[in-house]
């Protein structure tokens, strides 16, 4: 299936970009978790869009009339709490490839290692039974040690990764393990494998975050690193980087790092994001340098003073610091030349639909005919 694919790589670029656009691979069934969060959604979306059927798991409390998606006789839906391995591989079987997004964010060490790693783990463990061998699985740019990143040279898919998760934060940590765990799963079983890092996902209701700085009571909004470019990546350009990889032959076997083109400033950002929102924070800028010296000290200090034992603010953290607003240049140049993906909308562009009434509705117009709907309840 992914053999043409693989030919048009080789060609000529302008060709084979044109080709990845126009011409997805024939009908894929995929399985994809998270389907209803804020990327899922839109990754089901671009699916549709690009002729595959979908089996979308969710949470088993979701209200699916709510999602763009939930009207296309294209979807099933399976109702699913990841974390227990009942029914799972039922859900698993009889698709081609599974996109696996879900994940957990937020919450302490045993809520977000049981919503990443353990859900990973019975997903793999299905694919394994149902004798599903194709995987796309969504990491992060978190995994990553910005301490030793160079400004002077590309954070890109060589870099090294983080050592210490836990002295970051939580998520880094259950991210590290769960690349960890879907690579050796993958070399164990023969899985065809594709792990992809896209760095920040942004789109409507979702502007800002620790990229762009971080907020003081909901009023106040702290500029951190101005002059700082953000590996960004706008939601539905990360949803069809994710999906033609899925689709395109020569992806399999690598990593890729999801960053569109012309990436912004913090300073470029914030001030686009809060152009459109109607309830503005005050920002307030404070230099990378100053803080950066001021995490030296914070850190210095609680090492040697303090045994270890204070309670340090993230962002006077250093590894937190340097992973929010170190100057840094980002490269998505693998992706490009491995899939043919060019990020469709530029930055004002997003943000033009980020504010947009329609920016709600997801375009799932193709050209194949309607499959029977399914809902699996588990």
């Amino acid at each position: 299936m992914g053999g043409g694919y693989r030919g048009l790589v080789y060609g000529n670029p302008y060709t084979r970009r044109r080709a990845h656009r126009s011409a997805p691979l024939t009908n894929m069934k995929l399985l994809i978790t998270g389907a209803n969060g804020f990327l899922g959604t839109h990754v089901v979306g671009e699916a549709l869009r690009r002729g595959h059927d979908v089996r979308a798991v969710v949470r088993p409390s979701t209200d699916v009339a709510k999602l763009t998606w939930s009207t296309s006789q294209r979807v099933e839906v399976a109702r699913v709490d990841l974390r227990t391995r009942e029914g799972l591989t039922d859900i698993v079987r009889g698709v081609d490839c599974v996109v696996h997004l879900a994940a957990v964010k937020t919450g302490d060490v045993h809520a977000q290692y049981h919503g990443t790693v353990i859900t990973t783990e019975n997903l793999l463990n299905a694919m394994n039974e149902a004798g599903v061998r194709r995987l796309v699985a969504v990491s992060s740019f978190s995994v990553y040690d910005f301490m030793k990143a160079s400004p002077s040279m590309a954070l890109d898919e060589h870099s090294p990764l983080e050592k210490d998760g836990l002295q970051r934060d939580i998520y880094t940590q259950t991210k590290l393990v769960q690349e960890q765990l879907i690579r050796e799963h993958s070399s164990k079983n023969g899985f065809d494998l594709v792990v992809l890092r896209p760095g920040m996902i942004w789109g409507k209701n979702n502007l800002l975050n620790a990229w762009v700085g971080f907020g003081l009571g909901g009023r106040i909004w702290v500029r951190t690193g101005a002059r700082a470019h953000i590996p960004a990546t706008y939601v539905e350009n990360c949803a069809e980087a994710i999906v033609m990889s899925a689709d395109c032959g020569a992806a399999w076997g690598h990593t890729f790092n999801i960053v569109d083109d012309a990436l912004p400033t913090q300073r470029e950002f914030l001030r686009m994001a809060l152009a459109g929102l109607t309830s503005k924070p005050t920002v307030f800028p404070v230099s990378y340098a100053l803080l950066r010296f001021a995490a030296r000290v914070a850190d210095f200090v609680n090492r040697n003073l303090l045994r270890s034992r204070a309670r340090i603010p993230g962002i006077l953290v250093p590894c937190r610091l340097h992973a929010r607003a170190k100057p840094l240049i980002y490269s998505n140049r693998k992706l490009k030349d491995a899939t043919g993906w060019m990020p469709r909308y530029s930055l004002v562009e997003g943000f033009e639909r980020s504010f947009s009434l329609e920016s709600k509705d997801i375009d799932l117009s193709i050209t194949h005919p309607p499959s029977s709907a399914l809902e699996v309840s588990s």
